[in-house]
């Protein structure tokens, strides 16, 4: 069991939640996730490691409820328990030799975004931040990426921040501006992903992508989280979660990710439907 001992609510639909788990804050790196499941008969889920203290000897994960797992987890409150919760898993990423660098996030991806900027930054770094959401009301973690860029800017698809527009106008206004990145690091809805891939490889800027298809267990072994990176399977659990934004089959990736919908959609209204009381 891993205590909750702090929660937040970051917009209506995004929770933020820290969770004492010492042996994990211990060895978690940027680009890292865990997998968790609420309950005994409950699915697994992969969450990124959003941020973590390993003298508290915590994490700190942050999720949209938008399936039945993550609306369990939200209702899950600060001195309650998770009941599995394995990890680090995956790849920390792996960076180079960076002194100026775009992180772009999109939506929840900023949740993801977070810790590589904030390690690029902690690096000696130059970072601009690029956050895109639906709307003003989705905006998360704005002042904690101010902390970590020397530049934020955000853009909302209504403009209801001041700021109409998306991720990818923003970062191919700053290029054309003649600003120069070592790399360009993008998180979010694969659409935004091979966008600003496309984007950077016209500039010639080493990219990574973080992918997120259907995962299960977290090993390799059942081959659910497999992606194509340059033309070769790859699994997204062990080799990743980061790859090269050139490389990626997002095509694929797109369609791999449609697979499942009906059956999640049937998975949420079961629960919407089950008395609570049950739970």
């Amino acid at each position: 069991m891993f205590d909750i001992v702090r929660k937040e609510v970051l917009n209506p639909s995004v929770k933020l939640m820290g969770v004492k788990a010492p042996h994990i804050a211990k060895k978690a790196r940027a680009g890292q996730f865990v997998i968790l499941r609420v309950s005994e008969n409950g699915e697994r889920i992969p969450l990124t490691i959003a941020d973590y203290d390993r003298e508290e000897g915590t994490i700190t994960i942050i999720f949209q409820e938008v399936g039945k797992t993550t609306k369990l987890l939200g209702m899950l409150n600060e001195g309650d328990s998770i009941l599995d919760l394995v990890g680090p898993l995956g790849v920390p990423t792996h960076y180079g030799e960076v002194k100026k660098a775009a992180v772009v996030g999109g939506g929840l991806g900023t949740a993801i975004a977070y810790p590589q900027a904030k390690e690029l930054f902690n690096m000696g770094a130059t970072v601009d931040v690029i956050l895109g959401f639906r709307n003003k009301d989705l905006i998360i973690l704005e002042k904690e990426m101010k902390e970590v860029s020397r530049r934020l800017f955000i853009a909302t698809d209504d403009g209801s921040n001041g700021n109409k527009g998306f991720v990818s106008d923003i970062l191919k206004k700053l290029l054309e501006e003649g600003n120069k990145y070592d790399l360009v690091i993008a998180i979010g809805p694969l659409i935004m992903m091979k966008v600003v891939s496309e984007i950077t490889r016209e500039y010639g800027i080493s990219t990574i992508v973080s992918m997120n298809p259907i995962m299960i267990d977290g090993t390799g072994m059942c081959g659910g989280c497999r992606v194509t990176v340059g033309g070769k399977t790859r699994f997204a659990c062990v080799d990743g979660p980061d790859f090269d934004g050139h490389e990626v089959d997002f095509d694929e990736a797109i369609k791999r990710q449609q697979m499942y919908r009906e059956e999640e959609k049937k998975a949420t209204e079961q629960y919407e439907h089950e008395c609570k009381l049950k739970l």
